[in-house]
């Protein structure tokens, strides 16, 4: 994705199912949960850089012994800062007192060893990159069972209706996050569970408990399915988060649209969940096929005692799995992401050998960024195949005809699809740590390119993973690639043209910012159709006051207007720049939906790209960007 957007947080869960001193007696380790952790986080590090932050229970800690820690930073490499710190009581501790200490002095020593763990990688979707907007998010009380750390990846399209639900209630929330609401929520219905618990267990009930005996069995008896199926009824958005307890009790639990992964494993010595599965894999030398997704709607939720079920909290939808995911955000190692990004790439093939007329000799293939590499690998994969189909009917012609000879058959199988390493990603460069001015000035840098791979007879190919922007396309790369001198270059994206707001874990709500927008606009006045922008805003103004549930896409009478293949003309256009120099020809080529849903058949969250979205608040937000786009107001948040 050559535009950086904030995205998709992450998400590291263990609840260790073996003491310490086990780990101590067979693994020599006590800590090796906290590193566990530790690689876990590291291995999707690339979900979020604004910020990480660690939470802890401790289990059997006596009275006036901390029980849940949590510590943040959103300092630079925040997850070295944080285990450094965390393991930084190793460096003092001799490996035999380590190994001999008792459970609850390691406890003591290690602020952040527990028996239940929860990580969080985060990457800011709106306000600040303060510390105090990391997660894990702390409601602490005087009682164990009641106090709660919890961390998500999750954007909700109605967190002010939830904000104002909550003083409905009586409450006084202080600041209105998602993840504030969200806390507050579950915290609401927490208290109201040890209530009814109390009702029925307390003193002038038939069980007639009082005192710590009256806590525990509440504690024992905490039915976080009730909690959570109440606390979650009116969410509409997407989401993953985790939940510890101080009495030891904790929970995932993902969406009903199924639009945020997560995954878990379960091994005799620990249950462990992750936002990408093959982080899982990696971290514990697990099969892929070991490692489960939390079916949409559900939680896995994990009692003090080591009890453990997958229990449903919420009615199921239809499954709305998020394309973003495995186009972009995740990382490729994971199996079927892998083929599915292969297969992206392989189903832009017969598009851009027609664009090249079929002389593959004379076009040099490449990628930008690092992350549609895979792609570019299935497009190679898909011209050789259309190359040899070439060659064998062409071989077999000669054959019919009786011109079949040696050196032209030899002829016919000679060449090859030409891939090539054009340009490099500087890693060094942060160009985003300084103002816009002095930001495109680096960002011409970002890339050094591999002069002497493309002849001037040649054109050139460049696989992208999306385009959302356009910006960094028209403000550096194409320039930086015209340096190659090729004939014409050719801009492919893995994933169809972004025309919808995303409000579900992407920061994507102002419309005015993409360019296949921008490219339908342009194309409305080209051809006399202005009147529809117009149209568009008086049907959206009308449904404004309705309720989410009844809103519809009006933005589509806009894109019905033009063809997929106009709109990648015009989007070639818009991303040449105006003091560009070289004189060859850009074009352009989108996946479309159909090649999408080829390509990962079981995802079908696709809302950006067709604005069919999977719950009712996506509409609202639809409606809201298009609105704020027409009476120039983008820089509001249109949820």
């Amino acid at each position: 994705m050559s535009d950086r957007l904030t995205h998709e947080c992450g998400l590291a869960y263990l609840r260790l199912r073996k003491p310490l001193s086990w780990f101590q007696r067979e693994l020599s380790d006590p800590l090796w949960g906290l590193r566990k952790l530790y690689l876990l986080m590291e291995k999707q590090h690339n979900r979020g850089q604004d910020g990480a932050g660690l939470a802890c229970v401790k289990f059997d800690m006596p009275a006036g012994d901390a029980y849940l820690e949590r510590e943040r930073t959103a300092k630079r490499n925040p997850i070295e800062r944080l285990f450094d710190g965390a393991l930084a009581p190793a460096r003092t501790i001799g490996e035999s007192a380590l190994l001999t200490m008792d459970e609850v002095q390691l406890k003591r020593r290690f602020p952040l060893l527990g028996e239940v763990l929860l990580g969080h990688l985060r990457y800011g979707t709106h306000s600040g990159n303060s510390t105090s907007m990391c997660h894990p998010y702390v409601r602490r009380t005087n009682r164990r069972s009641r106090s709660i750390a919890m961390a998500g990846n999750f954007n909700l399209t109605n967190s002010s209706e939830l904000f104002a639900r909550l003083v409905e209630y009586g409450l006084h929330p202080v600041g209105d996050s998602d993840t504030g609401v969200v806390l507050e929520k579950i915290g609401y219905f927490l208290d109201r569970e040890h209530r009814y618990l109390e009702s029925t267990m307390g003193p002038g009930s038939f069980c007639n408990l009082e005192g710590a005996a009256l806590s525990a069995e509440i504690s024992r008896q905490l039915d976080l399915e009730r909690v959570l199926r109440k606390a979650t009824e009116q969410f509409d958005g997407g989401y993953v988060f985790a939940g510890l307890l101080g009495n030891g009790d904790s929970f995932v639990c993902r969406d009903p649209a199924g639009i945020r992964p997560g995954f878990y494993l379960i091994r005799d010595e620990v249950i462990a969940v992750a936002s990408e599965r093959a982080a899982l894999s990696t971290v514990f030398d697990a099969d892929p096929s070991e490692v489960e997704a939390i079916p949409p709607g559900h939680a896995l939720v994990v009692k003090h005692a080591g009890d453990h079920e997958i229990v449903e909290f919420a009615e199921p939808r239809p499954i709305r799995q998020c394309t973003f995911e495995r186009i972009y955000f995740s990382r490729g190692n994971d199996r079927d992401i892998y083929r599915e990004r292969k297969r992206l790439g392989e189903n832009l093939a017969e598009r851009i050998a027609g664009i090249l007329n079929g002389d593959l000799d004379h076009a040099v293939f490449g990628f930008i960024p690092n992350t549609s590499e895979t792609a570019y690998l299935g497009l190679l994969e898909g011209l050789h195949h259309l190359r040899q189909r070439d060659a064998g009917e062409a071989i077999w012609r000669m054959v019919q005809e009786g011109k079949a000879t040696r050196e032209a058959i030899l002829t016919k199988l000679a060449g090859r699809v030409r891939g090539e390493k054009v340009a490099h990603k500087d890693q060094r460069l942060r160009t985003f740590i300084t103002h816009d001015a002095a930001r495109k000035d680096l960002v011409n840098h970002i890339y050094d390119i591999t002069r002497g791979t493309v002849a001037p007879e040649d054109t050139l190919v460049v696989m992208d993973d999306s385009i959302v922007r356009g910006t960094t396309l028209r403000e550096s790369i194409i320039t930086m690639l015209s340096r190659l001198n090729p004939r014409q270059i050719v801009v492919a994206s893995s994933s169809p043209p972004i025309m919808y707001p995303d409000c579900y874990g992407i920061d994507m709500s102002q419309l005015g910012r993409f360019i296949a927008f921008e490219a339908a606009v342009s194309l409305a006045h080209q051809h006399g159709h202005a009147s529809v922008l117009g149209e568009i805003e008086a049907k959206c103004e009308e449904q404004s006051t309705l309720a989410p549930e009844r809103m519809k896409n009006h933005v589509r009478l806009l894109y019905d207007l033009f063809s997929h293949e106009e709109i990648e003309a015009k989007v070639a256009e818009l991303i040449r720049s105006k003091n560009l120099r070289w004189s060859g020809e850009i074009h352009l080529v989108y996946q479309t939906i159909a090649g999408l849903h080829d390509a990962m058949p079981a995802h079908s969250g696709d809302w950006y790209f067709t604005g069919n979205y999977p719950t009712p608040g996506g509409y609202r937000v639809l409606n809201t960007a298009y609105l704020h786009w027409r009476r120039g107001s983008e820089g509001k948040r249109a949820y």
